[in-house]
């Protein structure tokens, strides 16, 4: 085993030399245009099928987003409009609502940063401005973009037009808005009462953050009626950040819920489009999340709603004023959302983990009746559309790595990969209404995401216009080996990269370790991932590489998944120590003295905790806003894997907090926050560092003034790549 380790080690070296790519800067990582191309964003097939919308960043700067489409039939993309048009050289302006309301869809650009499409002929999409609404109307003697006429004041929210395209409603002020989209229209008031803690038709803080839910009222199918969500806050803590840039600070009032407090009370009306008659549905007290709403086909009114302790996820409809439970989904640990609801001639779509991992299974409406509809050997992980005859949906493969497109007959059967299915790669896609087209995006390794247009049933597929990635790319990006690394348990496998260094030189080399190790996502996959160039930059500097999906991450088994219950700091933790003193044994020229941490909100607690431990395997860290004291996070969040702080779980919190841990601190750490972060807010990082201070401890800090938790703007991210260099130069690199 060691003659064969050494010449794996010669022979890595040996190619490194050889195949030297030319060297990438973190200035290029950082530049403009990005190393990956301008990447269209929020693509859509418009309802009746004839375009695919999107935004794409500007070729003059690709933080600013314009508006632009492509016919479905083929033909050159177009640019419909850009802020830069609208605004006549005046600064675009965003409230601290719409501030946060992009910070929970992780939107950092500037410009026209949502859009839909208005009506089902194809004809017209609407979008929000700089506080106003703007209308493009696509005629056959080009393109016209035009302001709506409407009041000034708060900026406008949330604008959605009816099916039939005739009139569209909006939030202005906390109050639901409706406006017919003709001459001389005026917009008519649907609610009264919206206050600074009181506000219609927009998503509060929870739905937004941790449940998904980025709207806040719907329209029926006929367009007469609303279904609108009602949110007081006027019970919810106020927490105070401290906006603090260079020359200023900005005190900013936020409700937030941290968790075991009260969260936001939230109802449910159907309002009369026409007159503003409003009707409550009626839910029990214990309905503490509305998690999803919307409009069966014959204009019955439905919600999802969940426990506090999201156990159980009920699925109710709304006839003449009574509320009917249709299908019920309970989990001892928790349940987890999904937009899985789609009307079948054979039955309502539904998704659940009952099985054991989440398939596809169709329920009837009037008993509750299931019946299973896909038994894949991996978790279904989204239904995209269905129509008379087929469902299409996306499923896990290659134990979670890869994702893949599914059609499955509704009446039962095996389902089949749809045509341009290949191993390692990751796909999803969006339809038309009819489920007849869709829109297929495509990545993997080393290869930024393409659009494609498909017909259900065909092979060919239509390429749509993308940039191209930078030509280097492909240079810089290496193909990961993939490893098996075993869990602390000594039976589960994870998921794990490896990337060895490539600067040449024989011997070992330090490494350093990119993990989340949170609940709800995974970063080992076949995918296109943000920090492949860094990864490159890293190999080049002679470092190795490896990321790491721990237990209780996502695209796994229910058992699996569940790993976070009732402890964090706990499972993953165990993992990661596991998983790195394997990694010498495993690969060649990894020096287990010298292995550094990286990680990023959830993974900036792990790589926190990772340092706070007697028995780290790691030689520093790098903390990026890192919750550090669980009862300072939200509800929703830290109630489903921790419980209510006061129910006798006060010790689960208590293993889970960094600042008691202060004293065990022997490892270089640095930790970065910026102070308008309003996810983990910047006291998290605060309490760390005190405690860190009274136990006598060194550590470095780094802080973004103004920045929130995505530390956007490419000054900031060069600046924080830096830093980071810089602190693993120091504490990884061999000393001379």
């Amino acid at each position: 085993m060691k003659i064969l380790m050494t010449l794996l080690a010669c022979a890595c070296a040996t190619s490194a030399a050889l195949a030297q790519p030319p060297a990438l800067s973190l200035e290029r990582i950082t530049a403009d245009p990005p190393l990956a191309g301008r990447l269209p964003r929020q693509a859509e097939v418009s309802p009746g099928g004839q375009w695919v919308s999107f935004l794409r960043p500007s070729q003059a700067d690709s933080e600013v987003l314009e508006l632009w489409a492509q016919p479905a039939a083929g033909g050159a993309p177009r640019k419909l409009v850009a802020a830069a048009d609208l605004l006549g050289g005046a600064e675009q302006k965003l409230s601290e609502a719409e501030k946060m309301a992009l910070e929970r869809q992780r939107i950092n650009q500037r410009g026209i940063t949502g859009y839909q499409w208005c009506g089902s002929d194809d004809s017209a999409l609407l979008f929000p401005l700089s506080g106003d609404l703007y209308l493009v109307r696509l005629a056959a003697d080009g393109v016209r973009a035009t302001r709506l006429a409407l009041e000034g004041g708060a900026p406008k929210l949330e604008p959605r037009c009816a099916p039939d395209g005739r009139s569209l409603a909006y939030v202005q002020g906390g109050n639901l808005f409706v406006l017919p989209l003709t001459a001389g229209a005026k917009p008519r008031p649907l609610t009264a009462d919206g206050s600074e803690t009181l506000s219609w038709g927009v998503a509060e803080f929870i739905a937004a953050e941790e449940l998904s839910r980025q709207r806040g009222y719907w329209w029926s199918k006929d367009g007469k009626s609303l279904l609108a969500l009602r949110v007081d806050e006027a019970g919810v803590a106020s927490k105070t950040r401290a906006q603090i840039y260079a020359d200023r600070t900005a005190m900013t009032q936020q409700r937030y819920p941290a968790a075991g407090a009260a969260n936001a009370k939230v109802s449910a009306f159907v309002i009369d489009a026409s007159t503003g008659r409003q009707r409550a549905l009626p839910l029990p007290a214990s309905a503490e999340y509305i998690a999803r709403a919307g409009w069966f086909a014959d204009g019955t009114p439905w919600l999802q709603w969940l426990t506090r302790d999201q156990t159980r996820l009920t699925l109710t409809e709304f006839k003449a004023g009574a509320g009917r439970d249709i299908t019920v989904e309970t989990d001892p640990a928790w349940v987890e959302v999904h937009d899985d609801l789609i009307e079948t001639p054979r039955g309502l779509l539904w998704s659940s983990e009952a099985s054991g991992r989440r398939q596809l299974v169709l329920v009837d409406r009037a008993s509750g009746a299931r019946t299973p509809l896909t038994q894949l050997p991996e978790a279904v992980d989204q239904a995209v559309c269905a129509n008379a005859q087929n469902v299409v949906f996306t499923a896990a493969g290659d134990r979670g790595k890869s994702q893949e497109l599914y059609s499955a007959p509704l009446a039962g059967g095996a389902a089949q990969m749809l045509p341009g299915a290949a191993n390692r790669q990751w796909r999803t896609a969006k339809a038309d209404s009819a489920c007849a087209r869709l829109l297929v995006t495509r990545a993997a390794w080393g290869q930024p995401p393409r659009l494609e247009l498909r017909s259900l049933g065909q092979d060919g597929a239509i390429a749509l216009a993308g940039d191209a990635p930078d030509p280097q790319l492909r240079q810089y990006t290496n193909l990961p080996l993939a490893l098996d690394l075993t869990a602390a348990d000594g039976r589960t496998p994870l998921n794990a990269f490896f990337f060895a260094a490539q600067d040449g030189r024989p011997g070992k080399h330090p490494v350093i370790v990119l993990a989340y190790g949170g609940p709800g996502t995974a970063t080992v996959t076949w995918g296109w991932g943000r920090d492949m160039p860094l990864i490159a930059y890293w190999q080049q500097r002679g470092y190795g590489v490896l990321m790491l999906d721990t237990r209780g991450m996502a695209h796994r088994d229910r058992d699996l998944t569940r790993a976070h219950h009732q402890a964090f700091g706990k499972v993953e933790v165990d993992d990661l120590f596991a998983a790195v003193r394997q990694l010498p044994g495993r690969v060649p020229g990894v020096d287990a003295a010298r292995i550094g941490f990286f990680g990023w909100s959830y993974g900036g607690f792990l790589g926190a905790r990772a340092v706070l431990d007697a028995d780290t395997p790691f030689a520093a860290a790098v903390a990026v806003a890192p919750v550090t004291d669980w009862t300072l996070y939200d509800t929703a969040y830290t109630e489903r894997y921790l419980g209510m702080p006061q129910d006798g779980k006060a010790a689960t919190y208590a293993s889970a907090n960094l600042p008691s841990r202060a004293g065990l601190l022997s490892k270089p750490l640095l930790l970065v926050h910026g102070t308008a972060d309003d996810n983990v807010l910047f006291e998290h990082t605060l309490r760390l560092v005190e405690a860190l201070q009274t136990a006598g401890k060194t550590f470095d800090l780094q802080i973004y003034p103004g920045k929130a938790h995505g530390i956007a703007g490419r000054a900031a991210r060069l600046h924080l790549y830096r830093t980071m260099d810089a602190f693993f130069d120091r504490h990884l690199k061999a000393a001379p």
